[in-house]
């Protein structure tokens, strides 16, 4: 007897990109984003920008959604959505709306933590829909407990522990600034449009990533610090402009190299320690910083030294 099929809508509005998810149990058939691009003019995101396009992206990304992954609404047996962390007036559109579709469909509302979405991620596998090709999917490995996780995004760097689908126990994070925010700040220090992190990694690639050096912050444990290293940049830069004008044009693929290298190396060196003390070989990335190509490398060569069971978030489109 084949197992029932439960089919949930996913909400996601944290920030400034709305998504919307179907899942036909843990199979992946659909995942629909709507990217805001307003705030490249003002070189970051502006909350209440970002919340009145969610109102006004959310009906489409979600009807996309449905479309994509040839499920009706009379289908779906419960919503799932973001309810923190995240800009409040972002998170208040997502679950306003999520909220009254389960009301209106009579079916369950699910809250879904932001962090431990990006972490869970590891278990979605990627699936097509079953009404064209019967039960086919394609599948992939999915994360033994208990296992390390680094998240990474723009509000936040952490190492957790999983211990299971519900138990998740915090070992650090960052005491300030998220790395994902440490990218942007020096991006557009460096004169780069918003976002600035996925063009540093553009640029780095290029670049000698030993040119420069920079500081590394002293903090206790497991946990980390970026203000410091991001301070640094900005004088750095600073000096370096007031010798030579030209000098973030003529350098700008070595500086790039060089400030990513860094902080990859101070995720890392944490990580390490981490896999170490807990005596966890099985060791995960999420979060959307992990999307850094150098980060990705720096990661696999990290594990194959370390021996560890790497898992490497895929991302879905």
């Amino acid at each position: 007897m084949s197992a029932e099929k439960i089919y949930i809508l996913a909400i996601e509005s944290s920030c400034d990109d709305t998504s919307c998810a179907i899942l036909e149990n843990e199979v992946l058939l659909s995942n629909i984003t709507a990217t805001q691009k307003i705030h490249e003019q003002y070189g970051g995101v502006i909350p209440e920008l970002a919340s009145r396009d969610h109102e006004k992206n959310i009906v489409p990304t979600v009807h996309a959604a449905l479309e994509k992954a040839g499920v009706n609404l009379s289908q779906i047996s419960a919503i799932a959505f973001t309810n923190g962390p995240g800009l409040m007036g972002s998170l208040l559109v997502g679950a306003s709306f999520a909220k009254s579709l389960s009301l209106a469909l009579n079916i369950p509302l699910i809250e879904v933590n932001h962090m431990r979405a990006h972490i869970l991620a590891h278990f979605i596998q990627l699936g097509v829909k079953s009404s064209e090709l019967g039960e086919k999917k394609l599948s992939k490995q999915s994360p033994n407990f208990p296992f390390l996780c680094l998240t990474v995004s723009g509000g936040h760097t952490q190492i957790v522990k999983v211990n299971d689908h519900l138990h998740f126990e915090l070992l650090g994070e960052t005491q300030d600034d998220a790395v994902g925010e440490a990218f942007d700040k020096a991006a557009k220090i460096l004169g780069l449009p918003y976002p600035g992190g996925p063009l540093i990694d553009k640029y780095a690639q290029q670049g000698d990533p030993n040119k420069f050096s920079f500081p590394k912050s002293k903090v206790p444990g497991l946990d980390y610090s970026f203000s410091g290293i991001k301070t640094a940049f900005l004088y750095f830069i600073q000096n370096s402009v007031k010798e030579d004008p030209k000098f973030i044009k003529e350098n700008l693929n070595d500086i790039c190299a060089s400030y990513q290298s860094h902080l990859i190396k101070v995720l890392l060196v944490n990580l390490i320690e981490a896999s170490k003390i807990h005596e966890i070989d099985q060791v995960a990335i999420a979060g959307g910083v992990s999307a850094n190509s150098e980060l990705r490398k720096q990661l696999t060569e990290t594990g194959k030294k370390m021996n560890w069971d790497l898992l490497v978030v895929r991302i879905y489109q």
